[in-house]
């Protein structure tokens, strides 16, 4: 029987990229998976500096195509594009590309949805949000995208205990190690699954 070719992944990041590069990290030497596109609505991402040191080809998406359907599955189609991740991305997907990606475009939010969750919800104001509510524990949440900020099937939640005195960027430095453990993780599961499925295809 042939092996099926490598899963291709689309990784869509907005700010720092930190999340982006543990991805391509991770799948740098899979037989199964492999990061085939990195995009952002941001020309000061992280990505793209990243990108060319993996030799991943970089997208910077011209204004307000990120909520055009057809330009975005153009693009995704071009690369062959299997599987999307956003990591730290900002945009809302548009409704035709979830529909054409069904249980596989993933996000990672910075908080236990659906607490702080929606739109404007990420980075620092998720974490002071935790804070200023006297929470005693936060976490992340992988989860699949539909066409609701952060309403999809969750996938996968881990918590942690929010020491006392902590600030917001202590905070955040705890869910980001939480963050680089398990995202790379659960793509790899998921990307394992559709590999298999289409082996048997």
């Amino acid at each position: 029987m042939t092996k099926s070719s490598p899963i291709q992944i689309a990784i869509f990041a907005s700010g720092t990229g930190t999340n982006a590069h543990q991805l391509l990290k991770h799948f740098q030497n899979s037989e199964e998976a492999e990061v085939a596109l990195l995009v952002s609505n941001r020309a000061s991402s992280g990505i793209f500096e990243y990108g060319p040191d993996f030799g991943v080809p970089t997208h910077l998406l011209p204004s307000g195509t990120h909520r055009d359907a057809g330009y975005l599955l153009s693009l995704m189609s071009e690369h062959s594009i299997d599987l999307i991740v956003l990591a730290g991305y900002l945009k809302l997907i548009p409704p035709a590309l979830v529909s054409a990606f069904p249980n596989r475009i993933i996000n990672i939010h910075p908080s236990l949805l659906p607490l702080y969750g929606g739109k404007g919800m990420y980075g620092a104001r998720v974490h002071e949000a935790v804070l200023e509510n006297g929470d005693q524990q936060s976490g992340i949440t992988i989860h699949f995208v539909n066409e609701i900020y952060d309403q999809g099937e969750v996938i996968l939640q881990e918590k942690l205990l929010v020491a006392p005195g902590w600030d917001a960027k202590q905070l955040q430095q705890a869910i980001h190690r939480l963050e680089y453990e398990h995202f790379p993780k659960v793509v790899e599961k998921v990307c394992h699954e559709i590999y298999l499925a289409k082996d048997k295809s």
